[in-house]
């Protein structure tokens, strides 16, 4: 009975926090408020605010009543899932404001993460994505000349570059991701609106057609007060490797 009311508890509190019944600073009832409220001891109101403060919804500290924070929408990076399709599902108006559409020649690391030679052409977007109107995440996209050159007769403000890619044959199969913080730099700064240098996060990706053949190389920065990833396994393999694996940096 005690584990079905902390869940019930926890159901009500998040109804109330999603619906803006509770916002963003305000207080959570008191333990004591709760367990007269539900008739029960504090044991499950304790469970069902650790519930809450694991889902980022609420913050605790000791000495004060629970405190509902802002909500940061996650990003699982286990799946692929386009920025537009991630948004509504959210709930959330996504936007995009393209920055440049170019074609020019690619970088080194372009180059070896596509399978290219530096001398080929590449297609490179620069895009600012936005949830209900809110710059979140700074795409840098690089493709093979062949599947980029698609995306001059597209208006990338209105449209999502992966289903626009996936509807003319260029679908995602297989998507490698990595994932790091870095520090803002000056256009970071200036379109994700934060201070130079701040702590964002970097999502890299290269994204990998049916036959294997790398198309697209991203590096998209994510506001950190905003987005937070997560990564939905059990941390292992069914051959005992384990999914997330320590990388030692030069």
């Amino acid at each position: 009975m005690a584990s079905s009311i902390y869940k019930e508890i926890a159901d009500e509190l998040r109804q109330r926090i999603t619906s803006g019944q509770l916002a963003a600073g305000d207080d959570v009832p008191t333990e004591a408020e709760l367990a007269e409220r539900w008739n029960t001891s504090r044991g499950p109101i304790r469970n069902a605010l650790a519930s809450l403060r694991e889902e980022g919804l609420i913050e605790t500290t000791r000495g004060r009543p629970a405190r509902v924070v802002e909500r940061k929408a996650h990003q699982a990076v286990d799946v692929s899932i386009p920025f537009t399709r991630w948004a509504r599902d959210l709930g959330t108006k996504p936007g995009a404001v393209t920055q440049s559409l170019s074609l020019r020649r690619p970088t080194e690391e372009e180059a070896l993460l596509l399978g290219i030679e530096p001398t080929e052409h590449v297609v490179h977007v620069l895009r600012l994505r936005l949830l209900d109107g809110r710059p979140t995440m700074l795409e840098r996209l690089t493709y093979t000349e062949t599947v980029g050159r698609l995306l001059f007769d597209a208006d990338l403000d209105t449209v999502s570059i992966t289903e626009y890619l996936g509807e003319r044959g260029h679908a995602s199969i297989d998507v490698h991701h990595e994932i790091d913080a870095v520090a803002a730099d000056d256009d970071d700064a200036r379109l994700l609106e934060v201070e130079p240098g701040a702590p964002i996060l970097r999502l890299k990706r290269v994204s990998r057609d049916g036959e294997g053949r790398a198309f697209e190389a991203s590096d998209d920065r994510y506001r950190s007060d905003i987005v937070r990833f997560t990564v939905a396994a059990s941390g292992r393999a069914s051959s005992g490797e384990h999914y997330l694996r320590a990388f030692a940096g030069s």
